[in-house]
């Protein structure tokens, strides 16, 4: 059984998925700012600016850097369509 009060994120670029997975929270670069998600966020879809998607899970946290693309958060999770995308420490993708 899943656990209720993790969100579902995945993030993709037109290449590839990079991170798929339950976690507590992401931060992320809207174009009107910076915003945060957790589980049972009510929905909304935002354009992303270009910056770093934080991807945190208990004490485990993943940065991935976004050159544009698109949020969305529904009763599902959370979908980053990126245009491109990387992992700090990977090549840009």
């Amino acid at each position: 059984m899943a656990d209720t009060d993790k969100l579902h994120v995945s993030l993709v670029t037109p290449e590839r998925e990079l991170f798929a997975g339950e976690v507590d929270q992401v931060v992320a670069p809207g174009v009107e700012g910076e915003f945060g998600v957790l589980a049972h966020h009510a929905p909304f879809m935002t354009t992303l600016a270009e910056g770093d998607v934080t991807i945190l899970d208990g004490t485990t946290k993943r940065v991935f850097q976004v050159r544009g693309g698109f949020a969305d958060v529904n009763e599902d999770g959370m979908t980053i369509l990126a245009e491109h995308a990387n992992e700090y420490g990977e090549n840009v993708q």
